[in-house]
């Protein structure tokens, strides 16, 4: 009982461990990104994207519900009602029987007459007639207080299919292709939405890579501060140097060991953000290949290769959607002038009784089928008040693209210039880093030869250091300002 007990605990741990284990293992696992790569994961992970995808297919299903229009709608429906207080009718004349009957007795009489006067010598021929008619009375005219008839049973059922379709309506059929520019411009939308997230991933792509550089300058130049104090401290030890150039060393250490750890945090945020992004788990490791250098070869060619045309632009898209959709609705509202015809058909059943028996119903069916023409012919003028509400905002359409297309061709130059200026920071850079490592080199061999100070070996490191950041700055700013142009050309996921 005892082995069971133990056995139970061992069980416990084991599952309490299990998420931690899980955790730690999945913390473990390193996914190692590319550029292309991480376009792809943002592509098809994205909320942003699924968002904008969810609604080209819901604008997919608006348009097929339109169409349902042309077919014939078929409704099938059921009505109760109590009576609580019957209709009373009053009818003048009605109820003269002499009057209803006259037809049956008027013959009937004067043949009995005849035979009377056959029969009968002396009698005079009418008088039967006369004498019946002087004895039935005269029915009374109904008034206001007179009794009436009580019309109607207390319960009323009535149930049946109806069904009605559209025969002739130009403005429905207009509305349909109206419904399919929805989607056209829905799925327009979806493509400025990846183009957006595209250019995101990009720059934070480019991010993670400029706080890996800078993070591997302010290293290497903390690990030739380490060396140099190391070198110092022998030195003073064996008495070859004064005190002064070790605490210099020293504070140089301590000077860039802060700048190392913000580059290290740095590094870290960035990939936060590359992976909020891409949709991915934040505790995952993450690895970007390559480093912002590796672009140095493509600089100029790229920028001479670049193509500004505006024509895949997505704004202009956009709006010249919308305008589309402007021009057939303006289309629909003249056709809401011609007349419409439509086919309407019923097969009901109706029933009536003062219970509650349904076995006893007696329900009667009747049937109708129709065609309803309407022509419209005044509507106090609302339909060219709407036409002119049309028109009026696609004047403010065509306004609006005029003022969007200019300013995208200023965006379009001043990222070009961006780049251009880039270019010319790249090169200025790229020879600055070449004569700090000539510098630095000829600093430290004047010091290790006792012709140069510390301070000499300090600004050059430093001097070296800032000539790197600078030349990893001029590649990031580049490659940012060209996927910002990018997103202004509409390209989708194209990489320098």
């Amino acid at each position: 009982m005892k082995r069971f007990v133990v056995s139970r605990k061992m069980i416990c741990a084991v599952l309490v461990l299990l998420p931690s284990f899980a955790f730690s293992t999945r913390a473990q696992e390193t996914i190692v990104l590319t550029l292309d790569k991480a376009l792809e994961i943002a592509m098809t992970e994205s909320p942003t994207v699924k968002v904008a995808d969810r609604e080209i297919e819901k604008k997919k299903y608006a348009r097929k519900g339109s169409y349902a229009a042309l077919f014939p709608q078929v409704n099938f429906s059921a009505d109760y009602t109590r009576t609580l207080q019957k209709q009373v009718m009053y009818m003048d004349g009605a109820f003269d029987m002499t009057s209803m009957l006259a037809p049956i007795t008027e013959p009937l009489i004067k043949g009995t007459d005849k035979t009377i006067a056959d029969l009968v010598p002396g009698y005079k021929e009418g008088t039967l007639a006369e004498n019946i008619n002087a004895n039935i009375p005269k029915p009374e005219p109904s008034e206001g207080g007179s009794e009436g008839i009580s019309v109607g049973r207390d319960n009323n059922w009535s149930l049946g299919f109806s069904a009605g379709m559209p025969l002739i309506n130009a403005s429905l059929w207009k509305s349909l292709a109206i419904s399919g520019l929805d989607v056209e411009l829905a799925i327009e939308q979806a493509r400025s939405s990846k183009i957006d997230m595209a250019n995101q991933v990009k720059k934070s792509y480019y991010g993670v890579m400029l706080a890996n550089d800078s993070y591997r300058v302010f290293k290497d130049s903390y690990d030739n501060a380490m060396e140099n104090y190391r070198d110092i401290k022998n030195k003073y030890d064996q008495g070859l140097v004064a005190e002064y150039d070790l605490i210099r060393a020293d504070v140089a250490v301590k000077n860039l060991e802060p700048n190392m750890l913000q580059a290290e945090s740095a590094v870290t945020l960035a990939k936060w953000q590359l992976k909020a992004l891409l949709g991915i788990d934040l505790e995952l490791s993450v690895e970007c290949e390559g480093m912002l250098e590796d672009y140095k070869t493509l600089l100029f060619d790229d920028y001479l290769s670049t193509d500004t045309a505006l024509a895949g632009n997505t704004n202009l898209k956009q709006i010249d959607l919308q305008s589309s959709q402007l021009k057939k609705t303006l289309e629909m509202q003249k056709l809401d002038f011609l007349p419409t015809l439509s086919l309407s058909a019923a097969y009901n059943w109706s029933a009536m009784n003062n219970d509650f028996k349904f076995k006893n119903y007696q329900w009667n069916p009747f049937s109708i089928v129709g065609l309803s023409l309407s022509i419209p012919i005044y509507s106090g003028g609302s339909r060219i008040q709407r036409m002119n509400q049309t028109r009026v905002t696609m004047n403010q359409l065509a306004i609006q693209r005029d003022d969007t297309k200019r300013n995208l061709q200023l965006a379009v130059k001043q990222y070009m210039d961006n780049m251009n200026t880039c270019l010319k920071r790249y090169e200025a850079a790229r020879r600055g880093v070449g004569q700090a490592e000539r510098g630095q080199l000829i600093a430290q061999k004047r010091y290790e030869t006792g012709a140069g100070t510390l301070l000499e070996l300090n600004d050059s490191e430093l001097a070296l250091t800032q000539s790197r950041l600078n030349y990893n700055q001029a590649i990031y700013d580049y490659v940012v300002a060209k996927a910002d142009l990018e997103k202004i050309l509409g390209k989708d996921t194209q990489k320098i």
